[in-house]
């Protein structure tokens, strides 16, 4: 694959940059590339120019060889490896060459290896990912979470909705497409390690131009975290936007989600109770997401707090007030079909050329998607 800037033609870089002067580790680096069929450039000091080191999606940074970057540009896909378990130094050095992940050979070696394998197998840029959960029960976060996702896919780019709350009856439903073929939740309950991006998402119901990960109706299944990871990852890999619809509740399986997100969306009614609740959430969640920012969900009642209040009280930035839409029935699908203005056919067959986004929860969340930075080119839908 090439692509052409400034009047040049370079070949992409697929494969890390490694940076160490330690023989061991570089061995066990190298033995892992090789294991996910990746042949990486080998570094042993501070780069001399920026090219190797902006350029690379992924750099492997040995522990010996964090001092010798504290000058580096930042750049994000920097991980700091090492294998002393009991060296508290270790966060200070990530904090000074602007790692984004700390791992501790060989406990790490199996995530480690996935993330060498996602740069082999990535074409582009990850998908944009962004969480949507409620501050209280009953805040909206659900229908507004599949709102955004039918009008990202409306906007021609690659959309995959991620329902990631087992207990909250099922994302399928709120569309009206319980009847679609395709995998759910708890056939992925075994994946270990790799899930193939492309195969996921031809497995996955396909409704309004987007792609679909439910729940069923049957018993609650339990998904281990690692296949949480594995299956969100994957779908981060094809690009374009993913919107996962979060629970209130922080557990090994939604801290998997959170570490993946890009943006985190907290939908909180603009009431003094419904702040106290989203206080408690924000404090669980803002510990791992890394840019949490506050809707206000539409007033119920005279005595609501303005957005900037409710903002200012949570100690959050405000990403505005969802609109009110009183074509939108919370856990009905034709209410949201009717709210956003869907006019395709049947639930799994909807095509763009049917589709139009209507009434003020519509116009909403297309403006939404103007602002935010995702490449058309790259993650359209195909």
């Amino acid at each position: 694959m090439v692509e052409a800037r400034a009047g040049e033609t370079r070949r992409v870089r697929r494969a890390p940059l490694i940076v160490t002067e330690d023989v061991e580790l570089l061995d066990d680096l190298l033995r892992l590339c090789a294991a996910a069929g990746v042949r990486p450039e080998v570094g042993h000091g501070a780069p001399e120019g920026r090219g190797g080191w902006e350029s690379a999606p992924l750099v492997l940074v040995g522990d010996d060889a964090a001092p010798r970057l504290r000058g580096a540009p930042r750049r994000r896909g920097v991980v700091l490896v090492g294998r002393d378990q009991d060296d508290p130094g270790v966060w200070q050095r990530a904090v000074e060459i602007g790692a984004d992940h700390v791992l501790m050979l060989p406990d790490g070696e199996q995530w480690l290896m996935d993330r060498i394998a996602d740069v082999a197998e990535g074409a582009g840029r990850p998908a944009l990912t962004v969480g949507v959960l409620g501050g209280r029960g009953g805040a909206g976060a659900s229908t507004l979470a599949c709102a955004l996702a039918v009008a990202a896919a409306r906007a021609s780019r690659r959309t995959l909705l991620v329902d990631a709350d087992p207990l909250g009856g099922g994302l399928d439903v709120l569309l009206g497409a319980e009847a679609v073929e395709g995998l759910r939740w708890p056939a992925f309950a075994q994946s270990r390690g790799r899930v193939g991006s492309t195969a996921l998402e031809e497995s996955l119901p396909r409704l309004h131009d987007l792609r679909l990960l439910s729940w069923d109706r049957g018993e609650p299944a339990a998904v281990p975290p690692e296949a949480v990871r594995a299956v969100l990852a994957a779908g981060r890999r094809r690009g374009g936007v993913v919107v996962v619809d979060l629970p209130r509740r922080v557990d090994a399986g939604s801290v998997e989600v959170l570490a993946q997100l890009d943006l985190a969306l907290l939908v909180v009614p603009p009431e003094l109770r419904a702040v106290a609740a989203a206080r408690r959430v924000a404090g669980a969640v803002g510990m791992v997401v890394r840019d949490l920012r506050v809707l206000t969900a539409p007033a119920s009642g005279a005595a609501a707090l303005d957005a900037e209040e409710v903002a200012r009280l949570l100690g959050l930035p405000l990403a505005g007030e969802v609109p009110v839409d009183g074509r939108v029935s919370a856990g009905r699908g034709e209410g949201l079909s009717a709210g956003l203005g869907l006019r395709s056919g049947p639930a799994g067959t909807g095509s763009g050329a049917g589709m139009a986004m209507g009434g003020p929860l519509g116009r909403f969340c297309a403006a939404f998607w103007e602002r935010m930075p995702v490449g058309m080119e790259e993650g359209a839908a195909g």
